[in-house]
């Protein structure tokens, strides 16, 4: 009896993908488990795998096209007797082996269709992925055999090339929802500087024994999320959304943390950050960071999120102003830490310096609220002594 493959259930607000790359061809003799397309959507990647064995019949969608939740991708066929191959038995003893290479679905079945060895092939990140599999697979490049010494020919004057491309799912969305985002709020930015000096140094004092019982060491965006917890439970509306003509305050702490990853940005969430302590948090940070860069984030770690934090200093930033990921009503924005003169009682010093920023939906936020909310980041991040108090 013949089945239909189809798009499965995509998560939370996500209705449409892309077909991004056939895993089986027409024809090929599958079997339970086994992946056969892969769809791009505007979240993450993922695979859609057969749920029996068979026979991958007529396929209704070729690759770059867009489908939604719920259509068919392709036909699964009853397979004919003697044409699926038979999962091969493990005998019962076996030489010792090496720990196979952590890899994603996808890069082992990238590397079985290039006849690449998995195990050859360098990881960029924890796991191998596609793209690695793919640039060990590329052929070398061959040097051109030298047929004259006379100089190349130079193109005319005023011959520019252009490529095009077509957007992926993920950069079309996100383009998408940030002018939806300045459409639908009504969105103001409100600025604040702070001086870095007390947390940087308490984190040269206890950064040694941090590692030493966590494993771990601490990091300035740990900090940043504790101290946005709690001028979040001072300012509740900051962390509440609007629901039609209703407010609907959030009681827990879900803190989005925005991460620049290959195919875009991405916003997967620390869920009740507010009982996860600073090991917690640091640890959290880096793993969502670890697997946004290798690809292994799924729609469950980028749903939800009460209010969002984005670092653009890493990338040198100095000031920006962050827009809204809805239906959030805030987003703070961290920025590069630089040595500025400022006056101190009187006195003149250089110190390590950081600009804020608080973009907020103005319909739900008053200003007075947003001035006080980046005010209270300040106070916890220049004494850190209040973040322990007020926990």
């Amino acid at each position: 009896m013949a089945t239909n493959i189809v798009v499965p259930e995509l998560g939370e607000s996500v209705v449409e993908a892309r077909v991004a790359k056939w895993l089986k061809k027409a024809g090929d003799s599958v079997v339970a488990g086994d992946a056969l397309v892969e769809l791009e959507t505007e979240k993450i990647d993922l695979e859609v795998s057969a749920d029996r064995a068979g026979v991958l019949g007529e396929i209704k969608h070729q690759e770059g096209a867009d489908v939604k939740v719920g259509e068919v991708l392709a036909i699964l066929e009853d397979a004919l007797a003697g044409t699926v191959p038979e999962v091969p038995k493990v005998p019962k003893v076996q030489e010792p082996q090496a720990a196979e290479k952590k890899a994603t679905p996808t890069a082992k079945n990238v590397a079985r269709a290039h006849d690449v060895s998995i195990e050859s092939v360098p990881a960029a990140g924890a796991r191998v992925t596609k793209q690695d599999v793919l640039k060990a697979a590329a052929p070398a490049p061959v040097a051109a055999p030298e047929v004259s010494k006379a100089p190349s020919p130079k193109a005319p004057a005023g011959d520019r090339s252009e490529t095009r491309e077509r957007m992926s799912k993920r950069r079309a969305t996100i383009a998408r929802r940030l002018v939806e985002a300045q459409h639908t709020a009504a969105m103001l930015t409100t600025f604040n500087e702070v001086d870095m000096s007390a947390l940087m140094a308490l984190r040269e004092r206890r950064k040694d024994a941090f590692l030493k019982k966590h494993g771990v060491g601490v990091g300035i965006a740990s900090f940043f999320v504790q101290a946005a917890i709690g001028a979040l439970k001072a300012f509740p509306q900051i962390n509440a959304e609007i629901q039609g003509d209703e407010i609907v305050y959030k009681h827990y702490y879900d803190i989005g943390m925005a991460v620049g990853a290959e195919g875009g940005l991405v916003v997967p969430v620390l869920r009740d950050a507010d009982r996860m302590g600073f090991a917690g948090i640091e640890l959290g940070i880096r793993d969502v960071a670890a697997r946004a860069k290798n690809g292994t984030l799924t729609l469950e770690d980028l749903k939800g999120g009460t209010f969002t934090i984005t670092n653009g200093g890493v990338f040198g930033s100095l000031m920006s102003t962050p827009i809204l990921n809805p239906p959030q009503v805030g987003i703070l924005g961290l920025h590069k830490i630089a040595d500025r003169v400022v006056p101190v009682n009187g006195q003149i010093v250089i110190r390590p310096m950081m600009y804020l920023a608080l973009s907020y939906d103005h319909r739900l936020v008053d200003g007075r609220e947003a001035v006080q909310f980046l005010v209270k980041i300040k106070e916890y991040i220049e004494d850190p002594a209040w973040m322990l108090l007020d926990a």
